[in-house]
């Protein structure tokens, strides 16, 4: 069975190990081998993940089967000072996606958000992630184009996509 719980390691070891397997294989078409190491460095440094969870107020989840971590996630409440809940991240293991675990997540932060009474949630997605369709099976819907500077030459071209709670 697999269990969403809170991740409790200040040194985000499982984190940073599934972000490593995943985004080489979820980007490989997408980024340059530069920009793929710019972005991990930039959002998977300790020193980052601990800045985003102390400062940004970043909330990490685990999926976790067998005590075997199989994904993370990752989402801030009232984003931009408005009633949403902004999901940064949501990855899993390549051989554990299609289980549900992605749709597990977004309940859980669903459900997290209507606590706050957070009206919707609202993510990006690169335009040419797959993710996409999952994204839209499961009610979201693309709001907006973003085209994000993220230094060193990089951008981030993106869909914004929303979802109402």
């Amino acid at each position: 069975m697999i269990v969403i719980q809170r991740n409790t390691d200040e040194n985000f070891t499982s984190i940073r190990a599934i972000a490593a397997a995943v985004w080489p294989i979820a980007y490989s078409e997408t980024l340059s081998q530069e920009q793929l190491y710019y972005m991990m460095e930039m959002m998977y440094s300790i020193k980052s993940l601990q800045l985003q969870a102390s400062e940004k107020k970043h909330r990490f989840i685990l999926a976790i089967e067998e005590e075997t971590v199989l994904g993370f996630a990752s989402y801030e409440f009232n984003y931009s000072k408005k009633p949403k809940t902004k999901i940064h991240k949501i990855y899993i293991l390549t051989n554990h996606q299609g289980k549900g675990i992605g749709k597990a997540f977004v309940n859980f932060i669903v459900n997290e958000a209507k606590e706050r009474h957070q009206k919707g949630l609202i993510l990006n997605v690169n335009k040419r992630n797959k993710a996409i369709r999952f994204y839209e099976s499961i009610g979201f819907t693309i709001s907006n184009e973003e085209v994000i500077d993220i230094g060193n030459g990089f951008v981030m071209d993106d869909f914004v996509m929303e979802k109402t709670i």
